[in-house]
């Protein structure tokens, strides 16, 4: 097929005109249409044998220009005009053509049928025989498993009894071996046996220096085996003549072999000082590794430790001593000793820092002998430094403040104890095996922290003591000094000791550094718990107590002042001379209750201050140390409240002392001030006089004056409570001191201003309660003002203020001559 239509491709190359087909027939076979058939080639060859064929020659030879898509331009004309050329001239043999094509492509899909139909035989045919062929191999697999695991078990087996046989082969070598070591052993403890102390006829391994470390180890373990024979013998059958005797020959080897080790022992330890003092570390840790075997080299570790000459020499303690102490132990201070301890502590680290460098080169265990070296250096040298540092104070009798008192002792505490708690941590990082340093560290201090909180709280208590004396001295040089030239009235005051914000302050400044070592003692939250709140109420018992004595004290001023307006009271019938004395003395009274009552509000607001100061001191250090423990924190508020009760108490009474000074001098100045013509002129015609009287004038100017301290030293509920008890005593006793008075209308007038004024005054004071019974006092003036006839209509918008009014009409001057008892008995019934 491909040679004929290889002819048709080249005869359609080369050919001009188109062939018929019959000349050459088409033959298709099934090859040809197999690798990278192309329908479209296929069909452009058929197409092409026969399609008009134009040459080019022969266009050019017409004479016409082409035209830009290949055709002439004569032959565009002709088409144009209409002339008939048909451009597939051979149209009908192209039909053909394709019919025997059709012809041929059925033939040939009938033979591809065919062929498939004999593929599909073929394939079911060799797919049953590929299966039964599969079966078989499957059979044949499993059978071949089961011989695999037959294989494999008979393997196993063998090899658990080879296992076994190399098992009984080791163990029957191992006693082979231990028996031939056994007998070795038996030849030399019965050398050992002989007659006691007798250890010349030993074998040449137990004299050889070349083999010491071969005879120590041989000597253990005849001294182990003989040892747990008589133990053995003598437990099982004590009574036994053959074990009896047994026993005593193995006693005789163990009493030979004991005193074999110790100078095999002593001998290995002389020749380890002298490498020691060479600084041959290979012979000392060969000798280090022999000594092992004695007591797991307990002795040579501490051996080493014990010689080291920071133990041994007397110098060094006294060194130690100068060091921290100085030449003068006696006039040391917590600032110099912690210096001091820094530097020893530092050279301790590093003279312990170069032993653990030879430690770790010599010793087989260097964390066991860290261990014993740290230790000796914590329990003897440290401790030896310490209790030359704290000798611990007596109780009962206390070292004088001039010695330092017991705050001197607290301060070298914990000094002592902080400096040693971080040379501890040092150890700790150059390394001490196993040993717990801190634990060790705390013990060393166990003895003083026992009574640590008796000690704190008495060195509290002994602080406060001297600083009471101090200020006591301070205030009698004061008064002694500052007497000439100062009146009588001055002296009331400025002879007492004033509380001070500076002293409370001082007072916080020692419990806070007593609460830092507390934090620095305790290290559980219970028991610093239980400390800080013990330190925190020897506070609160100090500032109390010096509180309360300094209103007390305070308050002797007011009650002085007080004696003396009692004083200085006369009766009525006295010469003018006396009584002008008298005016003298009760105004120089007057003036000591003024400076006083200044001196007490000063008090009350230091003492305010002084609260606030431990208030605040309490919310920022000593209640986060509380809180963690249940219940610690409000037992702490309560005591605070209760210690605050006593000069709570004291102020008190004092707030109303000062209320008794202000209103004697006040109705002092009423009584000299006021006149009786002041609210009845004896000429009513004249023009009514607007101002107030000198008495109010007075009064007024009085308490704006003492009253400035007041509002100065009070503050809050406190300030009001204050001033609405003393606004209500004002009141009082204004209506008693009017009630001695006659009223005429310009009298009302008067007393009207004089309302007003005091009125004006109280206002400051933001008590509503005085404002408004002030502002009834004013409308109740109007019944000296109005006409008798026009009295009753006075108490129809106000009827609260009748009963006051009812004895404010009978001091109008016109009472009895208008009747007004009986014009206005209906209104009070």
């Amino acid at each position: 097929m491909r040679e004929p239509r290889d002819a048709i491709k080249t005869d359609l190359k080369t050919t001009k005109s188109a062939s018929s087909p019959a000349s050459f027939p088409l033959i298709l076979d099934v090859d040809d249409f197999k690798g990278d058939f192309s329908f479209d080639a296929l069909f452009g060859n058929l197409v092409n044998e026969l399609l008009p064929s134009f040459k080019l020659e022969e266009l050019e030879s017409d004479g016409g220009d082409s035209l830009p898509n290949g055709h002439l331009r004569s032959d565009a004309n002709k088409y144009s005009q209409g002339v008939s050329s048909p451009l597939f001239p051979d149209v009908e043999k192209l039909l053909s053509l394709f019919k025997d094509s059709c012809k041929e492509l059925l033939e040939l899909r009938k033979q591809i049928d065919g062929r498939l139909y004999n593929l599909k035989k073929d394939v079911t045919v060799q797919d049953s025989k590929h299966r039964k062929t599969l079966a078989e191999l499957e059979k044949g697999v499993d059978g071949l498993f089961e011989s695999f695991a037959r294989l494999d078990s008979r393997i196993s087996s063998v090899g658990q009894t080879a296992a076994k046989i190399g098992d009984h082969l080791q163990s029957a070598d191992a006693q082979r071996e231990t028996a031939s070591q056994t007998i070795e052993l038996i030849k030399y403890l019965m050398e050992f046996n002989s007659s006691p102390g007798d250890l010349m006829e030993l074998s040449p391994l137990f004299s050889d220096d070349s083999r010491v470390a071969e005879a120590a180890s041989i000597a253990q373990k005849l001294r182990s085996f003989a040892e747990e024979d008589i133990g053995r013998h003598g437990i099982t059958a004590p009574s036994a003549m053959g074990n009896a005797t047994a026993s005593r020959g193995l006693e005789v080897a163990v009493a030979n072999l004991q005193e074999y080790c110790n100078e095999l022992e002593n001998r290995l330890l002389s020749r380890f000082d002298a490498a020691s003092q060479k600084r041959e570390l290979t012979t000392m840790a060969e000798c280090a590794k022999i000594l092992s075997q004695f007591n797991r080299g307990t002795s040579a570790m501490q051996h080493y430790v014990a010689t080291r000459p920071m133990f041994i020499d007397v110098e060094v303690m006294n060194a130690d001593t100068r060091l921290v102490l100085g030449d003068q132990a006696a006039q040391t201070s917590p600032t110099n000793v912690a210096r001091g301890l820094s530097s020893l502590y530092k050279e301790i680290t590093d003279t312990v820092r170069k032993e653990a460098a030879t430690i770790t080169a010599v010793f087989p265990s260097p964390s066991e002998v860290m261990s014993i070296l740290v230790q000796r250096v914590l329990e003897q040298r440290v401790t030896a430094l310490l209790d030359k540092l704290l000798v611990k104070p007596s109780l009962v009798n206390l070292p004088s403040m001039e010695e330092g008192g017991l705050l001197f002792y607290l301060r070298m505490l914990a000094v002592a104890y902080e400096k040693t708690q971080e040379v501890a941590r040092d150890l700790r990082v150059v390394g001490c095996g196993d040993l717990d340093v801190e634990g060790l560290t705390e013990s060393l201090f166990s003895n003083n922290k026992d009574e640590y909180p008796e000690y704190e709280q008495a060195s509290l208590r002994q602080l406060y003591k001297v600083k009471m004396e101090e200020l006591r001295a301070e205030s009698q040089i004061s008064d002694s000094s500052g007497t000439i030239g100062r009146s009588k009235g001055a002296t009331v005051a400025s002879s007492q000791q004033q509380i001070s914000v500076t002293v409370v302050t001082e007072f916080v400044r020692w419990n806070e550094e007593a609460i830092s070592r507390c934090n620095l003692f305790s290290s559980q939250p219970a028991t610093l718990a239980t400390h800080v709140k013990a330190v925190f109420t020897c506070l609160l018992d100090q500032v109390s107590q010096y509180i309360a004595e300094g209103l007390e004290r305070a308050r002797d001023g007011l009650t002085e002042a007080a004696n003396l307006r009692e004083r200085f009271v006369l009766g009525t019938s006295v010469s003018r001379r006396v009584a002008a004395a008298a005016a003298s003395a009760a105004e120089a009274a007057a003036a000591a209750g003024e400076s006083s009552f200044r001196s007490f509000m000063v008090a009350v607001q230091r003492s305010g201050s002084s609260v606030a100061i431990i208030q605040q001191y309490f919310a920022n250090s000593i209640s986060r140390l509380l809180l963690p423990v249940d219940g610690a924190h409000a037992a702490a508020c309560e005591e605070m409240a209760t210690a605050m009760s006593s000069a709570e108490a004291a102020a008190y009474k004092g707030l109303q002392q000062c209320i008794e000074t202000v209103m004697a001098e006040v109705e002092r100045l009423l009584s000299a001030e006021q006149k009786a013509t002041d609210y009845k002129s004896p000429e009513d015609g004249m023009a009514p006089d607007h101002r107030p009287t000198t008495a109010c004038t007075r009064v007024v100017a009085y308490l704006s004056r003492v009253l400035e301290s007041a509002f100065t030293a009070l503050e809050g509920l406190n300030k009001q409570a204050f001033l609405s008890e003393l606004g209500n005593r004002l009141h009082k006793v204004l209506l008693n001191h009017w009630q001695k008075y006659t009223f005429n209308p310009s009298g009302g007038l008067r007393l009207k201003r004089d309302i007003t004024e005091y009125g004006e005054f109280v206002r400051s004071f933001n008590a509503p309660s005085v404002d408004e019974k002030f502002e009834l006092l004013g409308i109740m003036a109007n019944v000296f003002i109005v006409a008798p006839e026009s009295l009753s209509t006075l108490f129809e918008g106000t009827p609260s203020i009748r009963k006051d009014a009812q004895r404010f009409i009978q001091l109008r001057d016109d009472y009895k001559s208008a009747k007004l008892a009986s014009k206005l008995s209906s209104l009070w019934s």
